[in-house]
């Protein structure tokens, strides 16, 4: 009688997990009912009305802050940018209440002169919070921003930005070492000397944001951050960023975001869901990134949906539909922590995903490069529908937990990798449910015996 129980009680179990592993529509669409666009005022003002010159020559800078200030004085209004190259020795700071349109043929060039980019502001690289060298584009405590348009910004990240990668190593080190022994934020100055690039674009503690129809070239290191913000909306957006750590779009303590229709070709991750890092990141749990909806995307770049590496504050409620590899693609779904992270990745949902050829398909690893000790992350309700994958060179699924900390409650649903080299690695794993999963050829009815 005791064993009859236990055996209702386990299929109970496994018909709720069963049942839980479906794409809930339900919770993803009021995610996106939550998220507010930004209110804009009427007032306008064309850049070209204060001066600027679109003939790539001239410094449009004073013109860009002037816009700004009056769009201040007005309570809010539009920047309009027309057609034409805007050369700009400096960063754009955000104020409330303000869309930065850059319309159809227009074009902002930055500087790539370090030194453009100076006083430092506060800002985080690679999930430690410090001060450092201003992103191009830079909203902090910012309430109704906006960058629409069909026009490009272009970062000039190929040219001196691209020399900092080799010589990053002391500031970096020096970076992660303040965050081990809590050194207040304030103390932690970066800037010249320690050459960390800047971020493309970020915004900072504000919300209620859009990035629209806009072309993303050239940045300089991360394009998009999303940084402790939240109730965003980034859409039809594209890109044409090559240099190296040229993430798309990076959420970083964020909440309440839509990605989508964007048409990626970036020189890393393309969407890299990120939670600060080590001892920092776990100090701020109250702040997961959570409730992330990206759909009807177009992926190309190094990989295609990642969380981590940097995710100690943890990342839930995640929602990835209907997306399409449109070029190259080292791995489709990518989550990464190793055991200096800690935090949680859970709850993660991922359906109607076309994949081309890639190196890896899905790749789940709480041992990432075999780094770090103490801090195991816990990983899981994490699950897969309707994937289709016509190659991976290397493995078709890889799970990758730790003996004392079980990567648990994977599903696989409706999964066809066509070719792969390795098929399946699965250690470290609990309660993973596979059903109508295909790697390589289908298998038929048996043959008959000779």
């Amino acid at each position: 009688m005791r064993n009859l129980k236990y055996l209702v009680l386990v299929l109970i179990s496994s018909a709720a997990f069963a049942q839980d592993n479906l794409f809930p529509t339900a919770k993803a669409d009021s995610i996106i009912k939550n998220i507010q666009l930004p209110v804009i005022p009427s007032y306008q003002i064309n850049i070209t009305q204060l001066g600027a010159k679109g003939d790539s020559v001239t410094d449009n800078k004073k013109f860009f802050d002037k816009a700004m200030a009056l769009c201040q004085k007005k309570k809010g209004g539009t920047i309009i940018v027309p057609k034409g190259i805007y050369k700009i020795n400096g960063p754009i700071h955000f104020v409330s209440n303000v869309n930065l349109k850059i319309e159809k043929g227009a074009k902002i060039k930055f500087s790539d002169n370090p030194k453009d980019y100076l006083p430092m502001v506060l800002t985080s690289w690679e999930g430690t919070m410090l001060y450092n060298y201003s992103p191009l584009i830079y909203a902090a405590n910012c309430t109704n921003i906006a960058i629409s348009g069909e026009g490009t910004l272009d970062g000039e990240g190929g040219k001196t930005w691209k020399t900092f990668k080799a010589k990053e190593g002391k500031g970096k080190e020096l970076s992660r070492e303040m965050n081990h022994t809590n050194v207040p934020v304030e103390n932690r100055k970066f800037g010249e000397g320690y050459f960390l690039r800047p971020q493309m674009i970020q915004f900072l503690n504000s919300k209620n944001i859009l990035v629209e129809n806009i072309r993303i070239e050239n940045s300089p290191f991360w394009c998009l951050h999303l940084l402790k913000s939240q109730s965003i909306t980034i859409r039809g957006i594209s890109y044409k960023s090559l240099n190296h750590n040229n993430d798309g779009i990076d959420p970083e303590y964020a909440k309440d975001v839509l990605i989508e229709k964007v048409n990626f070709d970036n020189g890393d991750d393309n969407v890299a869901i990120k939670a600060g890092r080590d001892h920092e990141g776990r100090a701020n749990t109250a702040t997961p990134s959570e409730n992330i909806v990206i759909r009807n995307c177009n992926f190309k770049g190094l990989h295609g949906v990642v969380i981590g590496s940097e995710m100690s504050a943890g990342v839930q409620n995640v929602f990835v539909e209907n997306c399409k590899t449109i070029g190259y693609l080292k791995r489709g779904i990518y989550l990464k922590t190793n055991a200096d992270r800690g935090g949680f990745i859970k709850n993660v949902y991922v359906q109607n995903i076309q994949l081309d050829e890639v190196e890896d398909c899905i790749y789940m690893t709480a041992n990432y490069h075999g780094e770090g000790k103490g801090y195991q992350s816990d990983i899981s309700n994490i699950h897969f529908s309707n994937i289709t994958c016509n190659k991976a060179s290397e493995s078709g699924i890889v799970i990758q937990g730790f003996p004392d900390k079980k990567i648990r409650n994977i599903s696989l649903n409706n999964i066809e990798i066509k070719e792969a080299k390795n098929a399946l690695s699965n250690e470290n794993a609990a309660n993973v449910l596979m059903t109508d999963v295909f790697i390589g050829k289908r298998a038929t009815v048996p043959t008959a015996a000779k």
